[in-house]
């Protein structure tokens, strides 16, 4: 049949036929004719016009019967909802698809088997013209069906489609987003099936769904049909790719992340007519990733491809075709949630006390919130779901959104941060934790939990009602000051929402908290397990490694991933990252340290920072800390992370750890690199002009400084009430070191609390000319209006005193906004 009434194949099709084949028919269209010659690949098929379904509907009363069942529908109540909805399917699935329209089915069915092969599988899904709109995405409202072969399995497969426009979910979407019935129509979309029952699928977003950051992709992905991935009933591996260094060549997975794929959706054909089910993931293939990094990069660049195209933000599912080896797009809509919010206030839950944790896993949304736990293991049992309630369940699909919308948060025993639970909780704004494991049991039912997503990738549910507080500040019009405002940051998971705030960079990355998080395990026991004598120890350095060919790249890998991600989220602003900076005591609680680590009376005074650097017992360990800042900076193309030693007691001492970072290839000036110092020992100020000559800057670490000046241990609460950063000492110190950076040209910066526990040290600080104060998230917006206010009071003294300065203001001319 060379014409079709009823029948438009993908490459007929594009955006603007829409109204004809429906969002998600119309986007394939799009690209499968617009993008296939750049590389993205798209298996062909067809789409049923909407004329197909009003012919349906026109054949005797289908759309008085329809009428009868919706109008006055009140679609909160549920169990009236079901009533209605069956009646509706039931009503569309009897009147069966007119003669014309199965005939041509049938017909474009054919030229997919002359394409493909007479044995070619199936995929049948809907397309309704209101969805996967940029505003609304209406995602998974109508039904999919899998593994169709053979004519009377297409034709029942496109019935049951046509009757899915009237789900439960579909109608309570369209009534709660004011569409009309009526006015949507459905067209199908037939594919031919990628066979990634035998590999893996999965879906890319182009942005980070959490914070919406838009510099990264991620890729999510498991093994077997996409279906258990698209609805969260597994928790899915999942990988970062920025896309700056990206696109300027750097081709590397900027961080991963392990997901326990328990379950595969395989296709079958038995008895009972089922086409697809789900079997256990085997263990060595739970353990190790679905793709590898060159697919994980197509995809990438697929992605990319595709968003720039649209010219926004897209939701994007992909497979592997497990016959041909080939990675293929099957849909991309516009992302609706993320992509959509406002930027101009920064608002961030923080929780007062701790309680006993219940249960963790991944965290959706960034707020908290407290409510009674409505355990639900049977969707019949939605109805008696209460308002304000925490719904606590297996896993959702779109048919729970009536009761979604009335959670307080959401807990999930299975899925990962691209599932259905998570997409809704982000479209709803309710903090929801994903991939829980034991919700369902460890819970009690009608207990008061407190579900907290404040603390980055990692959702707590903690028992009873903890407290906690929510910070506002309005930030679209925020000036910026003549002196740097950059933050404080350890935590990698935090760095895309954080990098949000107002900054000028990363004036601390704290190497430490990345290892003690990510890695958890010493260098040195990583390096040589056999020395470890604690089997416990031993296996649980296994366990940490395993995936990975050894310790040494175990280690080198996450530490730059982690660096990596905070470095990307701000880039290309300065991002200046501290080397490990753990006492001996901290070292030894490491997996495997206690092996490796001296026992000191006075581990604040001893085998720390550049002393350890420069050591024959820790040499190892600073190679793989070098050879991970040189894979952040020359591999991942992050050239924007700057290195900086902590605790440098002597000259020597630092030209030592100088020449031993030149020998492991992480050479001053190489690559344009700048190395920095701490200057928290009263000899970095003394002799300040010969550390210059070594260092591209100081940043000031007003703890330690205060401590060594004052004599005092900043640990002890017997002498806590002597620790002062404002004492007229530690004071004179630091002005001596910023007249010293810029006697020498070099920087200075200040990263200790001091400037946001006290605004006189800000204010100190800036009539001293410093270039920089780094602060913690927290308290960045305060303090960034605190120094504006002290800048413009500066620039008006200057004015009025013209060229003569006033005591204590040498230098500040150096700010061109104080001239």
């Amino acid at each position: 049949m060379d014409d079709f009434r009823y029948i438009r194949f993908l490459d007929e099709i594009g955006l603007e036929d829409l109204p004809l084949v429906g969002g998600k028919n119309a986007s394939l269209g799009e690209m499968y004719r617009e993008l296939s010659a750049e590389g993205v690949r798209i298996p062909n098929g067809f789409a049923t016009t909407v004329a197909a379904y009003r012919e349906m509907l026109e054949q005797s009363d289908t759309l008085g019967e329809l009428h009868a069942v919706l109008d006055g529908l009140d679609a909160d109540d549920t169990v009236d909802l079901a009533r209605r909805g069956a009646l509706a399917r039931d009503i569309v699935y009897k009147v069966g698809l007119p003669d014309a329209v199965a005939v041509e089915i049938i017909a474009a069915y054919r030229q997919l088997q002359v394409e493909y092969g007479v044995d070619v599988r199936l995929a049948v899904r809907s397309s309704a013209t209101a969805e996967d709109l940029p505003t609304a995405s209406f995602a998974g409202q109508q039904d999919t069906y899998l593994n169709i072969r053979g004519d009377d399995a297409l034709l029942e497969a496109c019935r049951r489609d046509f009757a899915s426009l009237f789900t439960d979910r579909a109608i309570h979407y369209r009534v709660e987003h004011g569409y009309d019935h009526f006015d949507v129509a459905l067209s199908i979309g037939v594919m031919k099936l990628v066979r990634s029952d035998l590999t893996a699928s999965g879906v890319v977003f182009t942005l980070d769904t959490e914070s919406g950051f838009r510099d990264v992709v991620l890729i999510t992905g498991s093994y077997g049909l996409g279906e258990n991935v698209v609805q969260g009933n597994v928790d899915p591996d999942e990988f970062y790719v920025h896309k700056p260094t990206f696109s300027a060549g750097h081709r590397v997975v900027l961080r991963r992340t392990l997901g326990g794929k328990a379950v595969q959706m395989i296709l079958v054909d038995d008895d009972e007519g089922r086409t697809t089910r789900d079997i256990p993931t085997p263990r060595l293939d739970r353990e190790r990733f679905c793709i590898d990094d060159a697919e994980v990069l197509e995809l990438a660049d697929c992605a990319m491809r595709i968003e720039r195209h649209y010219n926004r933000p897209m939701d994007i599912e992909w497979a592997k075709d497990g016959v041909d080896g080939k990675i293929y797009i099957v849909q991309a809509r516009p992302e609706t949630v993320s992509s959509q919010r406002p930027a101009a206030a920064s608002e961030h839950h923080v929780l007062d006390d701790v309680a006993r944790v219940l249960v963790m896993g991944r965290s959706v949304g960034d707020k908290i919130a407290t409510g009674r736990a409505h355990v639900i293991t049977d969707i019949a049992d939605m109805a008696k779901f209460q308002a304000g309630e925490v719904l606590v369940t297996d896993a959702t699909s779109p048919d729970w959104e009536p009761v979604m919308k009335l959670a307080a948060a959401i807990i999930t025993n299975r899925g990962g941060r691209t599932c259905h639970a998570a997409i809704v909780a982000r479209e709803l704004g309710v903090p929801a934790v994903v991939g829980a494991g034991t919700a369902t049991t460890t819970i009690k039912d009608g207990t008061v939990v407190t579900v907290s997503c404040a603390g980055g990738d990692i959702g707590c549910v903690y028992a009873g009602a903890v407290p906690f507080h929510i910070v506002r500040d309005e930030v679209d019009d925020l000036a910026r000051p003549a002196t740097k405002i950059m933050l404080n940051l350890g935590n990698p998971e935090l760095a895309f929402k954080t990098s949000f705030l107002p900054n000028d960079g990363v004036g601390l990355a704290r190497m430490e908290f990345i290892i003690n998080e990510y890695i958890k395990a010493h260098p040195m026991a990583l390096l040589y397990p056999e020395k470890v004598s604690d089997p416990q120890a031993r296996a649980t350095l296994t366990q940490l490694t395993r995936g990975y060919p050894d310790g040494e790249t175990f280690f080198v890998q996450r530490l730059s991933e982690g660096i990596g991600t905070i470095a990307a989220a701000f880039w290309p602003k300065p991002v200046v990252v501290r080397m490990s900076d753990f006492k001996s005591n901290e070292y030894a609680k490491l997996v495997g340290g206690l092996d490796f680590e001296p026992d000191e009376e006075n581990p604040m005074l001893g085998f720390r920072g550049a002393s350890r650097y420069a050591h024959p017992a820790y040499a190892g360990g600073f190679r793989l800390e070098c050879e991970a800042m040189i894979r952040v900076r020359n591999v991942m193309g992050l050239t924007n992370v700057i290195v900086m030693l902590p605790f440098v007691r002597r000259i020597k001492e630092a030209d030592q750890v100088l020449e031993r970072m030149a020998d492991f290839g992480l050479a001053r000036g190489s690559n344009g690199l700048k190395v920095y110092a701490m200057c928290e020992i009263p000899n970095n100020v003394i002799l300040v002009d010969e550390f210059a000559k070594r260092f591209d800057g100081f940043s000031i670490g007003s703890n330690d400084l205060t401590q060594l000046t004052l004599g005092v241990d900043r640990d002890s609460d017997l002498v806590a009430f002597d620790f002062d950063e404002r004492d007229d000492g530690v004071k004179a110190m630091i002005r001596m070191a910023v007249e010293g950076c810029r006697r020498n040209g070099i920087y200075s910066g200040i990263c200790g609390q001091a400037p946001s526990d006290y605004p006189e040290m800000a204010e100190f600080l800036v009539e001293v000319g410093i270039e920089s104060m780094s602060l913690s998230p927290d308290t960045v917006i305060a303090t960034t209006r605190h120094v504006l206010k002290i800048e413009a009071r500066e620039r008006a003294a200057f004015k009025r005193s013209a060229a003569q300065q006033r005591p204590g203001f040498a230098g500040r001319h150096a700010h061109p906004t104080l001239r």
